[in-house]
């Protein structure tokens, strides 16, 4: 192997996973990581365990013989040709996979897998081969293989489901399994099923326990124990309470325990609210004692500096050898408001939770449907206390504090499956794998709405790039595009999440953006009708033959138009029939029904008109009351949702239809690409790398994105006003002179470009203006043709270390920066996606032929999008790719300038690889 060689597989190397904990199918956890030397004694006892069938399944003999063997095959060194992995849970070793790359085809890998024999059935095979494809993948492994017997059914089972490709030889009674170890659609979706499965299973101890213990529970009303103790008993929680306390007898009416372990029974959830150091001491008991999960309300933890940050990662290491899963630390509790659970483990301050004993002074009223997630513990107390008030209902609240295990991810994919969730409410600060968040809120999102406030849009959070698709790609447009992809409605403040939320959990989805609005308030009629434009709402005229009928039967109405004036004295029956009969017309998807009361109206009999007539038609309504004292209490008992002012009621209404029309619109699929040659491209990607990192020349750039089929003008370098007139002369006038620095991002601004060159005195005055420009006496330049468009647009990847890669379509050439119409997607890029962002910007009718303008073919600009986007992914070392401007026109697209930059990828979240939070990495 030589220097570069070696160079280049160590470059590919740091992109391998680290050591990582995963749950297993019964919501346990495992430890994955590498095999080391020191691990000989435990993969002996783990072989020595297996029964002779599993023996003869795994070497196709029942001789054991071979253990010593295969353990020292094991545990010898991992280089690029021989990666061992190995699965462990309570420090006990319970599984290993390994392959060794076939010599004779690089490409692909020899694998085998070993699992205990008691550990069978809980998915630990399934984890190490998803483990060891990732390794794979880094290692440029593109397909691993093994030879099966053809009675071993769970491992043929297993690997159908990572789906694997069969051959069977009849003969021998051994079929070739081979394992892809790039993720297709199906594989992935089933990685994911078997993800939320796994993780629902984790969080059933933590949100559904028969039994609680709280540990730290004080005598004295006040301290955070004894509230908490308090509140899950005045909440009525359904199973058995443990106060834990050493130096008290009785707390709050019940016995007290010393310890844990004192216990009379087994308990599930732990709540702890002691100093941070007496922590590990209470977990180390809670898993003697069984439980499964942990709350821990105590600071000083990740939040507390770097000592604070260890303690963290020590708590959470010792948490996970024990197979339990923590919220927290630093959190304020969790909720769930099943009347079969009944559970309130929080300190929060009198919040209406339903079911409440009087003597606590909480009335009945959060049952409901929304699932709310805060990492903030003052946010969450006002996310409940918002939604006491304005009646929207709570099935669980998880306060996530510190999110040092259980995360946003974890609680989507409880919410999935979890029957009384129907919303969900996320309060986010930062995303620990946005990768997983946005495949698991998009598969949720398809069946619940998702709604998020996502802190830090400032413009002192985004980070600046030196090319414009980089400069573009602040950290606020990755979360954009995220939650755009995963259908998660993104509102601007907690009171429009709940305002959004109530619509939602008690109205049917829009069937499209025309709304109606109608009432007796000519004022907030207007302002209704401005509001919805602001919220991207139609509100059409009504047909003539829908405002006749509308006349015939409401003949003292003001307007009998959209929106519908029914007059200040309007009656509880104007207000019944003007609903019944714009629902019932088919001309608008949703209604808005203001009533501002007044001393001419009948108000009570027009609050039970408007709540009886709005329940009774199939069109999603809300209501904006106007006098009438508290608005949200005047219709109790009906569903439809009440607002104060008509702009919060329309800013739902339009979060409601852009929602449903995300639903309606298929996932889109990765169509196959033609000519495209991955392996030649990672090649010259690593060949670069080993060169260094930075900015690349032209003729890398030219050959990696010949490599993907995506459109590049020819080009040829000169060294010299002589070579430039040749080139150009060979490339054919009218020509185009650049600047040839791959340094130099924005050439236009330093007079590095010289356009429409018609002949040779032309190109030599230009290429002697561009060494005057650069202050370089022989620049090098690069020559092309001159091309024109119809529109001039600009396309790129950059990658980002957390979210991965984004793909940026938007105008482009000098007016880039100017007009900022951008439109960015994260990855995979999908053929909706890809015509969702040509369509989202606001030049897209100048792709169409605007005003006879001659149109392009987008499906040009649909398949430039898609390239990049298998650019993107299958080369994650492409740190910045700039293609501005490319050129559009009736021949298709073709890009005039290209910026490209290299960096090696380092260790970064694997979509296709099952993993909890990391603790912390473990390097080479």
């Amino acid at each position: 192997m030589t220097v570069r060689e070696a160079l280049v597989r160590e470059l590919v190397r740091t992109r391998e996973p680290a050591a990582t904990d995963a749950l297993t199918l019964d919501g346990g956890v495992v430890r994955l990581r590498a095999v080391r030397p020191d691990d000989a004694a435990a993969l002996t006892d783990l072989h020595k365990r297996a029964g002779q069938n599993s023996l003869r399944l795994r070497f196709f003999t029942i001789s054991r013989a071979s253990v010593d063997r295969e353990v020292q095959r094991l545990i010898r060194p991992p280089d690029p040709d021989h990666v061992a992995v190995l699965a462990e849970e309570g420090g006990q070793v319970i599984g290993v996979a390994s392959y060794e790359r076939d010599p004779t085809a690089p490409d692909t890998a020899d694998f085998a897998v070993l699992v205990d024999d008691r550990q069978h059935g809980r998915g630990v095979g399934t984890l190490l081969l998803e483990y060891l494809a990732a390794h794979a993948r880094a290692d440029g492994v593109a397909e691993m293989v093994g030879d099966v017997l053809s009675d071993n059914t769970a491992m043929l089972g297993l690997a159908q489901e990572l789906s694997a490709v069969f051959r069977t030889d009849l003969r021998s009674g051994v079929v070739e399994v081979r394992l892809p170890t790039t993720i297709e659609e199906d594989a992935l979706e089933a990685l994911d099923r078997r993800e939320r499965l796994a993780g629902s299973r984790s969080l059933q101890p933590v949100l559904r326990p028969h039994a609680v213990a709280v540990v730290g529970a004080g005598r004295s009303p006040g301290g955070i124990g004894h509230e908490v103790l308090r509140g899950i008993l005045d909440y009525g929680f359904t199973g058995p309470v443990y106060p834990v306390n050493p130096y008290a007898e009785q707390i709050a009416g019940l016995r007290c325990y010393p310890r844990l372990t004192d216990l009379p029974g087994r308990v599930d959830l732990v709540v702890v609210a002691v100093p941070a150091h007496a922590v590990p001491a209470v977990v180390e008991d809670a898993a003697r004692a069984g439980a499964r999960g942990l709350v821990v309300l105590s600071s000083g933890f990740g939040e507390a500096g770097e000592e604070g940050r260890q303690r963290q990662r020590e708590l959470v290491r010792l948490v996970r050898r024990h197979g339990m899963r923590l919220i927290g630390p630093n959190c304020i509790g969790v909720i769930n408001t099943d009347p079969d659970v009944r559970l309130a483990a929080t300190f929060t301050p009198n919040i209406s939770l339903p079911g409440t004993r009087p003597a606590g002074g909480l009335p009945d009223t959060m049952t409901g449907g929304l699932g709310v997630a805060s990492q903030s513990g003052a946010v969450g107390i006002a996310l409940l206390e918002q939604a006491a008030r304005t009646g929207t209902g709570i099935s669980s609240f998880v306060s996530l504090g510190n999110k040092a295990d259980v995360s946003g991810n974890d609680l989507l994919r409880y919410w999935y499956d979890d029957p009384a969730t129907q919303a969900v409410a996320l309060y986010l600060e930062s995303f620990g794998n946005p990768r997983a968040f946005a495949r698991t809120a998009r598969a949720l999102a398809r069946r619940k709405p998702v709604l998020a406030v996502k802190s830090g849009r400032s413009e002192e959070g985004q980070r600046a790039g030196a090319s414009h698709t980089a400069a573009a790609a602040a950290p606020n447009i990755a979360v954009d595009a995220l939650f755009a992809q995963a259908g998660v409605i993104r509102t601007e403040t907690l009171t429009e999440l709940l305002d959004a939320a109530r619509l939602l959990l008690s109205q049917p989805l829009p069937r499209g953006n025309r709304v109606g609005v109608l009432g007796n308030a000519g004022g907030l009629n207007v302002l209704a009708a401005d509001a919805a434009h602001g919220a991207g709402l139609e509100m059409p005229s009504l047909s003539e033959q829908t405002r006749k009928a509308l006349t015939a039967v409401l003949p003292t109405a003001a307007t009998h138009n959209n929106p519908i004036d029914l007059g200040a004295a309007a009656t509880p029956e104007g207000f019944r029939t003007a609903i019944t009969q714009l629902a019932a017309s088919g001309e608008v998807d949703a209604l808005l029904v203001i009533f501002a009361a007044t001393r001419a109206n009948d108000v009570p009999g027009v609050l039970a008109a408007i709540g009886q007539a709005t329940d009774e038609v199939e069109l999603p309504t809300a209501a904006v009351l106007v006098g009438v004292g508290d608005p949200i209490q005047a219709l109790r008992g009906a569903r439809t949702p009440v607002y104060p002012m008509p702009e919060p009621a329309m800013r739902a209404l339009g979060q409601a239809a852009h929602y449903a029309a995300w639903r309606a619109v298929p996932l889109g699929r990765r169509p196959r690409i033609e000519g495209v040659d991955a392996r030649r491209a990672r090649r010259i990607v690593h060949q670069a790398l080993a060169r260094g990192e930075g900015w690349q020349p032209a003729s890398v750039i030219t050959d990696l994105l010949s490599c993907y089929g995506i459109p590049l003008i020819p080009t040829m370098v000169a060294d010299s006003a002589l070579e430039a007139v040749r080139a150009a002369t060979e490339v054919g006038f009218p020509v185009v002179l650049k600047a040839a620095d791959p340094n130099l991002v924005h050439k236009s601004d330093y007079g590095g470009v010289q356009l429409h060159l018609t002949g040779p005195d032309e190109v030599t005055r230009a290429y002697e203006a561009i060494a005057v420009a650069l202050k370089t006496p022989q620049p090098q330049v690069l020559v092309q043709p001159m091309v024109r468009g119809v529109v001039e647009l600009v396309a790129g990847v950059v990658h980002d270390p957390l979210f991965g890669s984004l793909v940026m379509l938007g105008r482009g050439g000098t007016e880039t920066d100017l007009l900022n119409d951008r439109a960015f997607r994260l990855l995979p890029v999908t053929d909706v996606d890809a015509e969702a962002m040509w369509r989202s910007l606001r030049c897209a009718p100048l792709l169409t032929g605007y005003r006879g303008s001659e149109p392009v073919p987008t499906s040009a600009v649909e398949d430039l999008v898609l390239r990049l986007g298998l650019l993107a992914e299958q080369i994650p070392e492409v740190a910045e790719l700039d293609l501005n401007p490319v050129m559009a026109n009736r021949d298709g697209v073709v890009a005039v300038d290209a910026k490209l930059r290299l960096a090696v990828v380092r260790a970064e979240p694997d979509p296709a690889l099952r993993t909890l939070s990391p603790t912390d990495r473990e390097r080479r």
